[in-house]
């Protein structure tokens, strides 16, 4: 496309800054990111830089909570206060110091999923040119006395395809071993998510989490319409390639995207089965661990670390379609 055609950069993709008024977002900063092409999304900087909504060719694609934006400062460290504040959103990262349920590990109490989703981070901007927008974003997870880590993240947007990557770089700028637990929330709702969408991962097992996953478990990628009092259901994916591939597609709207990453860094899977009235979502949630919390997974010995000086990453990849064909396509 000429440039010649554009008064502004903004007239056709670009990145829009601003802060929220009113309500528990009141003052919470948003970047806005369109890349021209039909893929659309906001990135909280107040909260990990994580993605609130995302919509493709005007479809939304995310399930946001009934709880909606709330700013860092309505974090609830106790049990599950976590949900709180859960906005859900296309994308909550949960870690670093815990992921799963509330638990206490050698004396220190961890609230569910963790901190690092209510971290601001602390430098963030964008860059552009004739082919991608690049954000960047740094969040501290460092206190005095204690762990000593930075999230370096990088987004990268197609503005010729519709694709966005996403790259985490976890560094231990501190002098002992930690605790290394991350989990990526990745929620999806309606319209691309209804009793018609269909979903495939390349997964080789799939284990329920408990009694209540292992009633449905021949059913795990069938969607049903949103029954009141539903009881999540929660089931572990585990892979046998280096990449792994979980994709959604709904026939409703003609509208689906896929979701690869390496299993060396994040060897599971979590999906979130969640089909109540109102709480109607599906997670799929690479990570590095079971739910368990950190405390069975320290004493089972499966708990992973990041050495001093160590540099750790992960990477994630989406793509979006407009049609079914395509979709199938899709491969890892």
């Amino acid at each position: 496309m000429s440039k010649n055609y554009i008064g502004h950069p903004l007239q056709t993709a670009g990145v829009e800054e601003y802060r929220m008024i009113g309500g528990k977002a009141d003052g919470m900063r948003f970047y806005g990111v369109r890349n021209g092409s039909g893929l659309e999304f906001n990135i909280s900087a107040d909260r990990c830089a994580d993605i609130t909504r995302l919509s493709f060719r005007g479809y939304n694609m995310s399930y946001i909570s009934p709880g909606g934006y709330a700013a860092p400062s309505y974090y609830d460290k106790e049990e599950l206060g976590f949900l709180k504040s859960f906005t859900c959103g296309f994308l909550t990262t949960c870690g670093l110091n815990n992921i799963g349920v509330p638990n206490e590990d050698n004396g220190e109490p961890l609230g569910l999923h963790g901190t690092i989703s209510h971290i601001p981070a602390e430098h963030i901007y964008h860059t552009e040119d004739d082919e991608c927008i690049h954000i960047h974003a740094t969040i501290r997870d460092a206190l005095i006395f204690n762990q000593k880590l930075i999230l370096h993240r990088e987004y990268t947007v197609g503005k010729t395809e519709n694709k966005l990557t996403i790259t985490d770089t976890v560094e231990n700028q501190g002098s002992r071993p930690e605790p290394m637990m991350i989990l990526y929330h990745i929620n999806m709702g309606y319209p691309l998510l209804d009793e018609h969408s269909l979903l495939k991962v390349t997964s080789t097992r799939v284990e329920p989490r408990d009694d209540r996953a292992a009633e449905d478990l021949d059913t795990w990628h069938k969607m049903q319409p949103p029954e009141p009092n539903f009881i999540e259901q929660c089931y572990y994916h585990t892979f046998d390639s280096k990449q792994a591939s979980a994709k959604l597609y709904s026939p409703t709207i003609s509208k689906g995207l896929s979701m690869t990453f390496d299993t060396t860094t994040l060897p599971l899977m979590t999906e979130w089965k969640m089909m109540g009235q109102k709480d109607y979502v599906l997670g799929l949630e690479p990570c590095n661990h079971k739910l368990h919390g950190r405390n069975r997974v320290r004493q089972e010995g499966a708990l992973k670390y990041i050495k001093p000086g160590q540099k750790e990453t992960f990477k994630l990849e989406f793509k979006f379609y407009d049609n079914q064909a395509d979709w199938e396509k899709q491969t890892n």
